[in-house]
């Protein structure tokens, strides 16, 4: 069997999918670049935002529509992930899809595509899609923010145990220089109910137990609340720059306090989150910073708007990602009055781009001649992307480059 694999949304979504297609290989699968030569094709789904989901039926669409090798059987699709998990029927009555998997079960997606149960490997072995390593530590979530599906999706938050995650790492430490800590709400790692109590299960433990066992990798956080960045992650960043890369994803999503309680986001407030990014700035000699801002959210003035902007500017953001509010069906916020009008939506995400974009290369501008800790990320058209510590992407070309997976570059 030709398997093609296509992943839409989060690097949670992306290990699923290396999960998936390690499980597919090891039954004697090939794996395919080119849906033209795959017998099926397993599509991961996203549902944060409805243009997402929407991305995600076009290019179902598409692929059922797409030209086949001479003699090939018609092409099957099993749609996997989160948007699957809520599918009302949609997903199910698009063209070729032979399938609907909630979640990414690697077994149940094989299943789902015609193997009798298959045993699957539940270590990741190796991150084919990336120079870099993802390692995904735990999965679900227990808040509700009002706007958010993907709780509704993923369900509630589950930490795998750390003997199992320093096996893992210690596979993919000898593929990858860099293993990014992924999952849907990595700052909860070791907190759900009936887990035991003791902070060597929460994450800070389990940075200090990875760190210890695979020394010679350099870890990252992917996206982490600022304030679940407790004493024990902080001195790992500040203490252990080859260890733990200074580099934070931290949501923001308004800096506005009346529009965080609407988005049910309780454990912050705009004065706690820039406490913490403002402690922390002043002990890293670099830090990147990135943040998540939902723009137009329902009920958004122009003065909550202007806070945003007002705490943005205030902070040393390196990048953001900005998503103009979109109603989710089953989120708490599409029952909320005061729902922003498109065009005003649309106008306040542009100028919070516009920001972020200042910002970032106010930044890079700033690190220019520095000297920097880089790990390969990928190579295409002669040149190595290799990231740094702070997430600046840097390109050298081949022949400047000295074949090692982790090498000391220059910003320029």
């Amino acid at each position: 069997m030709n398997v093609y694999l296509h992943t839409f949304g989060c690097k949670a979504n992306q290990y699923d999918t290396e999960l998936v297609g390690q499980a597919f290989a090891d039954q004697g699968a090939a794996l395919v670049d080119d849906p033209a030569e795959a017998d099926v094709a397993v599509v991961n789904s996203c549902t944060v935002t409805h243009e997402a989901e929407g991305k995600m039926r076009r290019f179902v669409r598409r692929l059922a529509r797409s030209p086949r090798l001479p003699g090939a059987r018609p092409l099957e699709m099993v749609v996997i992930g989160c948007a699957a998990a809520l599918d009302d029927g949609r997903i199910a009555r698009l063209p070729s899809v032979r399938a609907v998997v909630p979640g990414a079960e690697p077994a149940a997606v094989l299943s789902a595509a015609g193997y009798a149960a298959p045993r699957v490997d539940r270590v990741l072995r190796r991150f084919q899609a990336n120079a870099r390593g993802w390692l995904k530590i735990q999965d679900g979530c227990d808040e509700h923010c009002t706007f958010c599906a993907t709780t509704l999706a993923r369900g509630a938050n589950r930490s795998r145990p750390i003997p199992a995650l320093l096996r893992e790492a210690q596979a993919l430490a000898g593929h990858h220089a860099e293993i990014v800590l992924t999952g849907v709400h990595i700052g909860s790692y070791g907190r759900e109910q009936g887990a035991g109590s003791g902070t060597a299960r929460l994450l800070g433990g389990l940075l200090e137990a990875l760190i210890d066992a695979v020394p010679e990798v350099r870890f990252r956080l992917s996206s982490i609340e600022a304030t679940e960045v407790d004493d024990t992650i902080a001195r790992l960043l500040i203490e252990a720059p080859k260890n733990l890369a200074a580099h934070l994803h931290a949501p923001l999503q308004s800096g506005s306090n009346r529009l965080l309680k609407r988005m049910g986001r309780h454990w912050y407030t705009a004065d706690s989150y820039r406490a913490r990014i403002e402690w922390l700035a002043a002990r890293l000699p670099v830090f990147g910073l990135g943040a998540d801002i939902i723009a137009g959210f329902a009920g958004e003035t122009d003065a909550d708007h202007a806070a945003t902007r007002a705490l943005v500017e205030a902070l040393p953001f390196t990048y953001l990602h900005v998503f103009p509010f979109s109603v989710r069906p089953g989120a708490p916020a599409a029952r909320l009055a005061g729902q922003v009008a498109p065009q005003v939506v649309a106008a306040r995400a542009r100028e919070l781009r516009e920001l972020g974009e200042r910002k970032a290369l106010a930044y890079r501008e700033a690190q220019r001649g520095r000297r920097a800790d880089g790990v390969v990320s990928g190579r295409a058209a002669g040149r190595v992307e290799v990231v740094t510590e702070d997430y600046l992407s840097v390109y050298l070309p081949v022949d400047r480059w000295n074949g090692r997976p982790r090498c000391e570059v220059t910003v320029d």
